[in-house]
């Protein structure tokens, strides 16, 4: 049967069987398009499904399955771990050990923190390493902040702005020093998540970046101060 007869054929109901058929096909579209199917079924089924395509031969394919373990992983936390570990430390794209640290952060498995540390300093990638300074926050894990601390002085802007959002995650004091300076930037954005960060700490140094913040010239900075306040 044809890819389009196939895709067409199999579009006509979504089961295990005819995900699983689209899943073994040799075209690397029609098992991307399973992937997608995959959250059509139950999550037990699907996460059975989706375990060996975490290593498909396609980068795009491999993507779109890690991508959604960080809502099935819960089937099963251990063998979860385990793959994650793999894809973030062996993949061979970027983007797809991106979605793993993603995925990592999102089901809070602190015990791929040492990993994540380790590989926000081996790699060149940008992207990987904004993923791993998100995640960190997610993981709420203590052992992060000097890391955090380090991030923020990345060359890297958006790396910059996810150290800020996970340093207010994260709510160890320390951070309000470090998060204090970043109140003037000259970026609204980064401002905006200044806002942000500085809610959970109840300090007076918080108090008062916050309430210069309140006044901003940008009304969604200003919006955001005064919500926390």
């Amino acid at each position: 049967m044809s890819d389009y007869l196939l895709l067409n054929t199999l579009q006509m109901t979504v089961s295990r069987e005819s995900v699983q058929q689209l899943l073994s096909s040799e075209d690397f579209g029609n098992r991307l398009s399973g992937v997608n199917l995959l959250r059509q079924l139950e999550p037990s089924i699907a996460y059975e499904l989706i375990q060996p395509i975490v290593t498909d031969g396609n980068a795009r394919v491999r993507y779109a399955a890690v991508s959604q373990l960080d809502t099935l992983g819960d089937q099963d936390l251990s063998l979860t771990l385990t793959l994650l570990r793999d894809r973030l430390l062996n993949d061979s794209e970027p983007d797809v050990q991106a979605a793993a640290a993603d995925a990592l952060g999102a089901l809070k498995m602190t015990e791929a923190f040492e990993e994540m540390k380790q590989l926000y300093h081996q790699s060149s990638e940008w992207l990987l390493q904004f993923s791993i300074v998100a995640a960190l926050g997610e993981l709420a894990d203590p052992r992060a902040f000097p890391l955090l601390e380090e991030a923020l002085s990345s060359e890297t802007s958006l790396i910059q702005t996810a150290a800020i959002s996970s340093l207010g995650e994260l709510g160890d004091p320390r951070a309000v020093p470090l998060l204090v300076p970043f109140a003037t930037d000259s970026d609204w954005q980064v401002r905006y998540r200044v806002a942000q960060a500085l809610k959970p700490f109840d300090t007076s140094e918080a108090r008062a970046a916050l309430e210069a913040l309140a006044n901003d010239s940008v009304e969604q900075v200003a919006q955001e101060a005064k919500r926390n306040l």
